[in-house]
C-alpha cells in the first residue's frame, strides 16, 4: 500500500483537515454525553484510524504518518515519566505518613469558612516558587484534597481551588517551562511576556479568589459540625501513622530543588526516595512494603471510611489510565500534524481574523483548540505562536499580546480538558473528574475572558514599541499584512 502513496507534504482541503478533528469529537461527545462513560481513550484511537484513512486518500504513506505519531509521543515521553514518578511519591508519602502528617495539621488549622481562598493561594504561591503545577498538584494539592474532605469541602471545590492556584502560579513562573516557551515561539523576551500577563491573569486571580472566599461562607456555619469528623479523622491518622516533624523533610527538599531550577523528574524522585528511607525508619516497614507502595500504592485498611478512602491512593498502577490516554492523545495531534490538518485550520482561523478582537479571539481559540485535538499543552503554545506571529507584528500589535493569549488559552485551559495531558494528569492524581472541577477552577477560564474584554476595549493592549519594531526588522522577523503577504517590512498600524 506504501508504493502508491507519497511521503510529499499535501496540504490537505480546509474540509478535509476539518472532517477528522469534528468526527474525532463527535465521538468524544458521544462516549462522555451519550454513553455516559468518561473514558476517551476509544474515541481517540478511532480518531487515529479517521486522520489516517484520510490521509492515505489524500495520498500520504502510512510510514510518513505514523512518523508524526511517533515524533509527537515522543516529545511526550518526560511527562509521562513525570507521572509514573508522581505515582511513586503519593504512594511512598502515604505510608511513610508524611500525607497523612500534612492532613493532620491542616485539618487543625484550617477552617471551613477559609479553606479554599488558602487552598488556591497556598498552590499559587507554591506553584510560582516551583514554576510547577504538576509537582503542585501532586504533593501539596492531594494533601489538601484530603484535609477539604475531613473539612466536609466538596471535592470538586478543593480540586477547583487547587488547580486554579497551581496552574496561575506555573503560569506567572518564571521558571516554567511554559512560561519560557511562549515568548520564544511569539518573539518577545521573559520578563516582557509576564507583565502583560499580569493584566488577564492577575485580575482572574483576584476575582478567583474572591468567589472562593464568598463560596467558603457557605460552609462556615458547618466548622462546629465537623468538628467531631475532623477529632475522629485525626484520631485514627495518630494511631495508624507514627506522626513525625521528620516527615516534613520530602516535601521541603522538593520544592527547595525546584527553586533551584533542579530538573523535575530528579527532584520528584528524590522525594520518592526520602520518603521509602523514612517509611522504614519512621513506620518501621519493610523495603519490600515500600516498593509495593510504589508499584501499586498504599492501602488503608482503618475502618473508618473516609479515612480509608482518602489514603488508598499512588502508585505507578494508578496512572496507567492517565499514561495511556496521554499517548493516545499525542499520536492523535501527531497524525493531525504530519498530515498539515492543524496548519490548514489555523491559517484558514487567521486569513477570517482582521480586527484587533478577532486576532486575540483566533490566538486564544486556536490555543483552545489545539489543547482539544492534541491533548498537548506545548502544541497549544508552540503552534498558534509560530502561525499567528506574523499577523500580530502586521496589525503592529506587541507579540506580548500573543504570547498572552496562547498561555491563556492553553496553558490555563489545558487542566480543564479530560483527554490533554493537564486534565488527564489532574483527575488520575486528586482522584476528581475534570469535568466536575473544570466549572470553578475560576482563575483558569477567567483569564481568557479579560484577554477578550481587553481586546475588544482596546485596554492592555500595547501597539509595539519602536524599539520592538527595531528588533523585528533587525531580526528579519516575517510580517504579515491584512492581504496575507509576508514581508519583514514595517508593520501596519493596528486595527481596532
Amino acid at each position: 500500500m506504501d508504493s502508491d502513496q507519497t511521503s510529499s507534504p499535501k496540504k490537505p482541503s480546509l474540509l478535509m483537515a476539518i472532517l477528522p478533528i469534528a468526527l474525532t469529537i463527535f465521538l468524544l461527545m458521544l462516549q462522555l454525553f451519550v454513553f455516559d462513560d468518561f473514558t476517551p481513550h476509544i474515541p481517540l484511537v478511532l480518531g487515529i484510524m479517521i486522520v489516517g484513512a484520510l490521509g492515505w486518500w489524500q495520498g500520504y504513506r502510512w510510514s510518513h504518518m505514523e512518523a508524526g505519531l511517533y515524533k509527537v509521543v515522543s516529545v511526550g515521553l518526560p511527562s509521562m515519566a513525570i507521572l509514573m514518578t508522581v505515582g511513586m511519591i503519593i504512594g511512598v508519602w502515604i505510608l511513610s505518613g508524611t500525607v497523612p502528617l500534612l492532613i493532620y495539621y491542616g485539618l487543625a488549622i484550617l477552617s471551613p469558612g477559609i479553606f479554599l481562598f488558602a487552598t488556591c493561594l497556598i498552590c499559587a504561591i507554591i506553584s510560582l516558587a516551583t514554576g510547577t503545577s504538576w509537582g503542585t498538584v501532586g504533593t501539596v494539592g492531594l494533601a489538601l484534597i484530603g484535609i477539604g474532605e475531613g473539612l466536609g469541602i466538596p471535592l470538586y471545590l478543593t480540586a477547583g481551588a487547587v488547580v486554579s492556584g497551581a496552574f496561575f502560579g506555573d503560569k506567572m513562573s518564571p521558571l516554567s517551562d511554559t512560561t519560557n516557551l511562549a515568548p520564544a515561539v511569539c518573539g518577545t523576551d521573559l520578563w516582557s511576556h509576564i507583565r502583560g500577563m499580569m493584566a488577564t491573569t492577575g485580575p482572574a486571580m483576584l476575582v478567583a479568589l474572591g468567589l472562593y472566599a464568598w463560596i467558603g461562607t457557605g460552609y462556615a456555619s458547618d466548622a462546629a459540625l465537623q468538628s467531631e469528623s475532623v477529632a475522629q479523622i485525626n484520631a485514627t491518622l495518630q494511631e495508624t501513622f507514627a506522626l513525625s516533624v521528620w516527615l516534613l523533610i520530602p516535601p521541603i527538599v522538593v520544592v527547595a530543588l525546584a527553586v533551584r531550577r533542579f530538573p523535575a523528574l530528579p527532584s520528584i524522585f528524590t522525594g520518592v526516595l526520602l520518603g521509602g528511607i523514612l517509611a522504614v525508619v519512621v513506620q518501621g516497614v519493610s523495603v519490600h512494603e515500600v516498593f509495593n507502595a510504589m508499584q501499586s500504592g498504599y492501602t488503608s485498611d482503618t475502618g473508618i471510611e473516609v479515612v480509608d478512602r482518602l489514603l488508598s491512593k499512588g502508585g505507578i498502577q494508578s496512572m496507567t489510565w492517565v499514561i495511556t490516554l496521554v499517548l493516545i492523545a499525542l499520536g492523535f495531534g501527531g497524525m493531525l500534524e504530519r498530515t498539515r490538518c492543524l496548519e490548514v485550520v489555523l491559517e484558514s482561523i487567521l486569513k477570517i481574523a482582521k480586527s484587533r478582537f478577532g486576532l486575540v479571539a483566533a490566538s486564544t481559540g486556536s490555543a483552545i483548540g489545539t489543547n482539544v485535538v492534541t491533548g498537548d499543552v506545548y502544541l497549544s503554545v508552540a503552534l498558534p505562536g509560530r502561525m499567528f506571529a506574523p499577523a500580530y507584528r502586521g496589525r503592529g500589535l506587541s507579540t506580548t499580546v500573543l504570547s498572552r493569549s496562547i498561555e491563556d488559552g492553553g496553558t490555563l485551559i489545558s487542566p480543564l480538558i479530560p483527554w490533554n495531558v493537564g486534565g488527564a494528569f489532574v483527575a488520575g492524581t486528586l482522584g476528581v473528574e475534570t469535568l466536575a472541577y473544570a466549572p470553578v477552577a475560576f482563575a483558569c477560564w477567567l483569564s481568557m475572558l479579560f484577554g477578550l474584554l481587553w481586546a475588544a476595549t482596546g485596554w492592555f493592549v500595547p501597539k509595539a514599541s519602536d524599539e520592538e519594531r527595531q528588533r523585528w526588522k533587525d531580526l528579519g522577523e516575517a510580517v504579515m499584512d491584512e492581504t496575507g503577504r509576508h514581508d519583514a517590512g514595517r508593520p501596519a498600524t493596528a486595527n481596532a
